[in-house]
C-alpha cells in the first residue's frame, strides 16, 4: 500500500501554467509528472502507477496473441544502420565513443531485433513468429512539446512478425487490427478510435495503418467516409481534386481532429534483405522472409486517456488505469492500526490501496476527500469515530451514493 504519512511528493493547490494544455496542467497538479526539458519527463509514484497498468493491459493482449516478449538493447553500433540505409537520419541520435566511431540510442529497433532473429528463424514452421517489447526509446523530434504527446524520450511497445508468405503476412496482420482495438476497447477509446489509413513511407508500396483517436487538440486531421466509415490521414488524400474514398469512392466525409497512438506497416523484406535473413519452405527452398511492425506509444497514450477524459478540475481516468483501487481517509490517530488490517485485507484479494494516514493539522478532511479527486481512485473509504460507532466504514464509489458498510 501507499501510505500518504511518508509519502515524498504533495499535490498543488492550483495548475501549474507552463504547458498548453489543461490536462497536462492537471498531472502537474497531481504530482503524475515532473518535466526535464521539453519532450522529456520524469514519472512520480502515482503516474508510473498509471504508465505500469497501461503497458499490463498491453502485454496481456500480445501475449494473448502468442507474441513473446522480449527486451533488446537501447544502444546500437552504427555499421548495422549503414545496411539499412539510416545510418544519416537527422531524428536518430547519434553517441559518440572513444575513437572515430558512433552509437545509436534506437529509436525503434529493427536494425536490432532482424539479426537477432536470424538466429531462431530458419523453416516455414518458424513461419509467424512474433517478438515483442516494451522500452524507452529516443528520437532528436524538432517539434518536441512541453506535454507528453510528442517526446524526445518515451516509451513504445515495439512487435515485429515473421512470415513466408504473403497470404500468411496478411492473416497476421489483420489479426493484429483486432488486438489493438481489443486494447483500445479496456482502456476505454474504442469509441472514438479510427484505423486510418497512412503512406507507407519507403517501407511498402501499400499503405500502412494508424490508430487514431478523435480529440478536439489532436495535432493530425483525418478524413472519414460517410458512408463506408473508412479513416484516411491526410497525406493519403489528394487535397487538389476533392475527398474521394479508396474503398467505396464515396466524396461525402468530414473531418476530424485526433490523435495517432499506434500505427502498424507492412515491411516486406525492406530490413529481412540486408540481414539475409531466408526460410526454408516446404520444397526446402530459400524464401526470402516477409516482415511486419506493430508499434504502440506507451506514454504517449497516457496523455490521450488524460486528455480524452478530462473534467473541469481532474482527469477521470478508466477504472483499468487509475492509479489505485481504493482510497482510505482515516480521521484521528487512533484508528491508524484499523485502517491498515483493513488495507491489508483488501491487498490479499489483489487490490492496490491508497492510505491517507496523515495526521498533522493542516491536513484536514477536505484536502484529503479533495486528493482522492485528484487521483481520481474509483472507491473511498472513510474510517472515522462517526462512521466505527455504526461498526464499520464510509464506503462511495465513484459516481453513486456514499453508504455505511460493516467491516
Amino acid at each position: 500500500m501507499i501510505k500518504l504519512s511518508n509519502f515524498p511528493i504533495k499535490t498543488l493547490k492550483t495548475r501549474p501554467q507552463i504547458s498548453d494544455n489543461i490536462s497536462t496542467s492537471i498531472l502537474l497538479q497531481a504530482w503524475f509528472i515532473r518535466q526535464t526539458m521539453a519532450g522529456v519527463y520524469n514519472y512520480t509514484t502515482l503516474g508510473l502507477k498509471v504508465l505500469r497498468n497501461i503497458e499490463n493491459i498491453v502485454r496481456e493482449e500480445m501475449d494473448n496473441y502468442w507474441s513473446s516478449e522480449i527486451l533488446m538493447s537501447w544502444l546500437s553500433p552504427m555499421d548495422i544502420w549503414e545496411k539499412t540505409w539510416r545510418a544519416d537520419i537527422d531524428e536518430y541520435f547519434k553517441v559518440p565513443t572513444y575513437g572515430d566511431k558512433n552509437y545509436r540510442l534506437n529509436p525503434t529497433h529493427e536494425e536490432i531485433v532482424t539479426p537477432l532473429m536470424t538466429e531462431f528463424i530458419n523453416s516455414y514452421k518458424d513461419s509467424w513468429a512474433s517478438v515483442y517489447q516494451i522500452q524507452t526509446k529516443y528520437r532528436n523530434e524538432k517539434r518536441a512539446k512541453s506535454w507528453l504527446l510528442r517526446g524526445r524520450e518515451f516509451i513504445m511497445k515495439d512487435a515485429y512478425s515473421f512470415h513466408i508468405t504473403d497470404e500468411e503476412f496478411v492473416e497476421y496482420y489483420e489479426w493484429m487490427k483486432k488486438v489493438y482495438m481489443k486494447i483500445f476497447e479496456r482502456l476505454e477509446l474504442l469509441d472514438d478510435t479510427y484505423i486510418t489509413l497512412a503512406d507507407g513511407w519507403v517501407f511498402t508500396e501499400k499503405y500502412s495503418h494508424e490508430f487514431q483517436v478523435v480529440l478536439p487538440i489532436g495535432e493530425d486531421e483525418i478524413y472519414i467516409c460517410d458512408s463506408c466509415w473508412t479513416s484516411h490521414n491526410k497525406e493519403v488524400v489528394d487535397l487538389e481534386n476533392w475527398f474521394e474514398c479508396t474503398k467505396c469512392k464515396n466524396k461525402d466525409h468530414r473531418i476530424e481532429k485526433a490523435s495517432e497512438v499506434w500505427n502498424i506497416f507492412p515491411l516486406e523484406t525492406k530490413f529481412t534483405k540486408p540481414f539475409w535473413m531466408k526460410m526454408l519452405d516446404a520444397n526446402n527452398k530459400e524464401q526470402d522472409v516477409i516482415m511486419g511492425c506493430y508499434g504502440i506509444g506507451v506514454s504517449r497514450l497516457m496523455w490521450v486517456i488524460a486528455e480524452y477524459n478530462m473534467k473541469d478540475k481532474w482527469i477521470a481516468w478508466p477504472e483499468s488505469v487509475a492509479p489505485a483501487d481504493y482510497y482510505i481517509i482515516v480521521i484521528w490517530e487512533e484508528n491508524i492500526e484499523k485502517a491498515e488490517d483493513f488495507a491489508k485485507k483488501l491487498e490479499s484479494k489483489w487490490k492496490t490501496v491508497i492510505l491517507d494516514d496523515r495526521m498533522w493539522k493542516k491536513v484536514g478532511f477536505g484536502q484529503k476527500a479533495g486528493d482522492c479527486e485528484l487521483f481520481w481512485i474509483p472507491r473511498r473509504i472513510v474510517i472515522s469515530p462517526k462512521t466505527l460507532e455504526q461498526w464499520g466504514f464510509e464506503f462511495t464509489k465513484r459516481w453513486e451514493k456514499s453508504e455505511i458498510v460493516n467491516f
